[in-house]
């Protein structure tokens, strides 16, 4: 199976803080890989490296034949194929919803105009917001903006998506329709990294978990296997505080 995100020895730090210290993984077509662990461990960095939105202090990046980290890269190529969602929306306020959907492709002359508005109606309805396409972002709720945010991306046609906690910004009851939204994408072998503390989210949709800490993958495996099996003790902890927090609640 082709290799879509390949990373080796990723190493990343800002002034004296060394947040990635040497990760290593292999996506490969269809991969749904859940990115889990405590705030700081490097998570988020890791993903903005593998668009080089950081730039890494070494380690190789190759996303689709692109090697990201090389400074020779045209990295405005390489990213027409990766699709990035974060916390927040980052939508134009001034534009709707469907005006926001076709302005990258149409502006970057990838799609006519005729064809891009045809497709944003299409990724629209994927989302379940056929009907909110004139509305503008203040008139949406943070989850019906999260999801034209994901219809943003996916109208690039990306090989690869990333998600740095597109759920973290959300009121609880409009977390579910956003997950719905990256489960079909999974059901539909989308290749996807996804930065999650939504545990049961990744323990049913991913089929590889990473859990990090401290700027290393400290253990990897099938969500089965690190959800009920962790062999590492740093995961053990991470986990039982997490079981603790729920019982609490």
């Amino acid at each position: 199976m082709e290799a879509k995100v390949t990373v080796k020895d990723l190493h990343k730090a800002f002034g004296s803080l060394e947040v990635l210290k040497g990760v290593s993984m292999t996506a490969h077509e269809g991969d749904v890989i859940c990115i889990i662990g405590p705030s700081g461990s490097g998570k988020s960095t890791f993903l903005r490296c593998i668009n080089r939105l950081e730039k890494a202090d070494a380690g190789v990046v190759i996303v689709n034949g692109y090697e990201v980290t090389d400074k020779k890269t045209n990295i405005n190529k390489a990213r027409r194929h990766i699709g990035m969602v974060f916390q927040q929306f980052n939508l134009f306020p001034h534009m709707t919803a469907k005006q926001n959907i076709i302005f990258a492709p149409v502006d970057l002359k990838l799609m006519s105009k005729k064809d891009a508005e045809t497709n944003t109606m299409r990724l629209l309805e994927q989302v379940h917001l056929s009907d909110k396409a004139n509305s503008y972002p203040w008139q949406l709720s943070g989850g019906q903006q999260q999801r034209v945010a994901i219809a943003r991306s996916l109208a690039m046609n990306p090989d690869v998506m990333l998600f740095d906690e597109p759920t973290s910004a959300l009121d609880p009851e409009t977390i579910g329709e956003v997950l719905a939204v990256i489960k079909d994408l999974a059901d539909a072998g989308m290749t996807m990294l996804i930065v999650t503390h939504e545990m049961k989210f990744a323990r049913d949709v991913a089929n590889q978990v990473l859990f990090m800490d401290d700027g290393y993958i400290v253990e990897r495996g099938a969500p089965a296997d690190v959800f009920s099996h962790p062999t590492e003790e740093r995961t053990q902890k991470f986990l039982n505080l997490l079981v603790f927090k729920e019982k609490q609640l």
